[in-house]
């Protein structure tokens, strides 16, 4: 049994400290436990903060619908003293995805759509790979990552930055082919988003941000909250993004996707974020009682799981963390901890994390904002505030996850080294390196061309202004491809397979690290040479 704990409302400016009272420590098996101190939201931050290498985080807690901290720490950006304050925007990339699943409900309440409606009804000329999944695909589909389609397939058409069009990139949707069969297993993916998006400007008659803005923005106040990083950069008080390069953290420039805001368009404060919380908590129920942002029945459409998904096991020093039920609701992942309900979700965009997560039962809500691409930071935080509000004993998961974090990152690195230490040093390709050049074609992304200037060997992404980087020879008729973009830290290989006659049939891609981004799904491309070269 878990006390319930009550804490008057405390709001906190940016430069304020924090020192909760401590809840009642519950029995837990030291076994599975580090020695802690107890809970203090600035102290622990700020170690968090220098433990991870983080410049700078926003906090919100709200509990009982009253807000408990609202707060930044350290700067914007590196090398400007600029403090994060309660105000200040980041980019919170997924997190938006409950958003767009509010909108949707909305639209429910009105009567303009069923969650079980097939996609088609509304928009008609939607289509996938599959013909039965076309006429099959719901509404709440679109939501639950169910779809057949595999880990972030598709995601190259819109990150890093391109040119396509949020229309071309439904299209181009009926190209990329199923990984499972429909509905038969979980596969994050962001692409449906983007259609759900569509599905809210074709109803409302507005854009996706106006349509969020009237329906969502506005009534709950979120005054400082944009559907657009353009907006966000705007706005006086907002973060840089942060990526590691070399080992060292960086600014780096934002990364405008307008073409994928059904998935990753809110940009928001730990001061805004708290309305947001303490407004699903309670239901869909406004503050001033009596208005609802949505009904009662959606607010339990939103929580309730669809698909389930894998339990993780976690490591013996993080046995606490692990789950008894995992699966995904609608824009929400609902899960366990100690015995407690849990709804959240994450974000990640270039040089931005982000986690919102809800103990429903507790009416306790909890966002954690970065400028920086760590989720170690996030998470150790996320484990360290819950435990206190629950009443659990300290643990130090700042320091467990931060170990955890350089295991993972040491057998990573020494992974690419065996492969690197592996290879046939002294292979060639099978062609001249002239030969590789050309334009090659993927029926969902199009063209990616291979060229010389001077005596390097490029590849670029057409449809990407920023994936472009140069070819180096890794062994046999295998390459690498450095970015010039360094923090995408997404190099990958590139494979030529030859025909008998000595032409190239096609080229395949993977990254080379397991800490690449999944964004980055160069493994589902299938590049076949626009027109074949023939090696006389």
């Amino acid at each position: 049994m878990f006390l319930k704990k009550t804490t008057a409302a405390l709001v906190l400016c940016a430069c304020a400290s924090l020192a909760l009272p401590a809840a009642p420590a519950l029995a837990f098996d030291a076994a599975t436990t580090a020695t802690a101190p107890a809970f203090d939201l600035a102290r622990d931050v700020n170690r968090a903060l220098k433990t991870f290498d983080v410049p700078g985080m926003a906090i919100a807690i709200v509990k009982d619908g009253k807000v408990i901290a609202a707060q930044g720490f350290g700067v914007r950006k590196l090398g400007d003293p600029a403090p994060v304050t309660a105000k200040t925007l980041f980019e919170i990339a997924s997190n938006s995805k409950a958003f767009t699943a509010v909108a949707l409900a909305r639209l429910v309440d009105e009567g303009k759509l069923d969650w079980d409606d097939p996609v088609i009804r509304h928009l008609p000329d939607f289509r996938m790979y599959d013909p039965y999944v076309t006429q099959e695909m719901t509404v709440r589909d679109l939501l639950t990552h169910r779809s057949g389609l595999g880990l972030g397939a598709g995601d190259l058409l819109w990150w890093p930055t391109t040119t396509f069009s949020t229309d071309e990139i439904i299209h181009n949707l009926r190209y990329v082919k199923p990984a499972t069969s429909f509905r038969a297993s979980y596969a994050y993916d962001n692409l449906l988003y983007i259609v759900a998006g569509r599905i809210i400007a074709q109803k409302t008659g507005k854009s996706w941000g106006e349509a969020v803005q009237g329906q969502i923005l506005d009534p709950l106040e979120m005054t400082n909250t944009t559907t657009s990083v353009a907006a966000m950069l705007r706005a006086p008080d907002h973060s840089a993004p942060h990526s590691r390069i070399n080992d060292r953290q960086a600014v780096v420039k934002p990364l405008p996707v307008e073409n994928a805001v059904g998935a990753v368009g809110i940009n928001t404060s730990a001061e805004d974020i708290a309305k947001w919380m303490n407004v699903l908590l309670a239901g869909g129920e406004l503050p001033e009682g009596g208005k609802r942002l949505f009904s009662a029945r959606q607010s339990r459409e939103l929580w309730t799981p669809v698909t389930p998904m894998k339990i993780a096991e976690p490591k013996p020093a993080l046995a606490a963390t692990r789950a008894n039920f995992n699966a995904y609701a609608l824009g929400f992942n609902v899960r366990d901890y100690r015995g407690k309900k849990l709804v959240l979700h994450g974000g990640a965009l270039q040089g931005f994390y982000s986690r919102v997560l809800m103990v429903p039962e507790e009416k306790l809500g909890i966002a954690i904002f970065t400028n920086a691409e760590n989720s170690g930071s996030m998470t150790s935080l996320q484990w360290r505030i819950l435990d206190h509000y629950l009443g659990a004993a300290p643990t130090d998961w700042i320091g467990l996850i931060a170990a955890e974090e350089q295991e993972r990152l040491r057998q990573d690195r020494e992974k690419v080294g065996k492969a690197a230490a592996s290879r046939a040093a002294g292979s060639k390709p099978s062609l001249p390196r002239t030969a590789y050049d050309g334009e090659y074609s993927d029926p969902w992304y199009g063209k990616v061309v291979i060229r010389h200037e001077g005596n390097r060997q490029v590849m670029a992404f057409t449809r990407t202004p920023d994936l472009v980087g140069e070819m180096v020879h890794f062994q046999h008729d295998t390459f690498i491809v450095r970015w010039k973009e360094r923090n995408f830290n997404a190099d990958a290989y590139v494979t030529f397979a030859l025909n008998p006659d000595g032409s190239i049939e096609r080229a395949k891609m993977s990254a080379i690290s397991d800490e690449t981004d999944f964004s980055y799904d160069f493994h589902d491309l299938a590049l076949t040479p626009v027109k074949a070269r023939k090696v006389e």
